[in-house]
């Protein structure tokens, strides 16, 4: 991620920009229940990559790709328009993958929770092989002595 405070800014604009027309100005049949995830303008702020996530089956998700395709220039020029930067950043729109890694990621956690409970229970009704501490513990000071009659200690 680029750590331009000009290209964050611009990079916020244009993700309220796209959603914003994306809402009212956008007619497409094609365009489902798409969300704005995520803006990242280069630091030369040539170039705008545009994430999105699409609420719907697989036929939903490319039928939305497809409109956005087909309406990058109108957003394109309603960016430039908006912002008034100097050259307007060509805008790339990217299908976010961070909801199915989500399902994934939530799927390998529930399968560790059930492992995790499993154990537990085996673990209930276990006993030690051995002694519950097979370590030995240190004697007490008190009960050896090795100082002699002269009070000195023996070294």
């Amino acid at each position: 991620m680029n750590d331009n405070p000009r290209a964050l800014k611009l990079a916020d604009r244009i993700k309220v920009i796209v959603a914003t027309m994306l809402d009212t100005r956008v007619k497409d049949p094609r365009l489902g229940f798409v969300t704005i995830t995520d803006v990242r303008v280069t630091g030369d702020l040539q170039h705008a990559t545009v994430f999105y996530t699409v609420f719907g089956s697989e036929e939903e998700r490319e039928g939305t790709a497809a409109a956005l395709v087909s309406a990058t220039g109108m957003l394109r020029r309603e960016v430039g328009r908006q912002t008034g930067v100097r050259l307007t950043p060509s805008l790339e729109f990217i299908a976010d993958a961070v909801p199915e890694n989500a399902r994934v990621i939530e799927g390998l956690l529930s399968e560790a929770r059930g492992r995790d409970a499993e154990l537990a229970r085996s673990k209930e009704g276990a006993a030690y092989a051995g002694e519950a501490d097979p370590y030995r513990t240190p004697h007490d000071e008190d009960d050896e002595d090795t100082s002699d009659e002269s009070g000195r200690e023996d070294v």
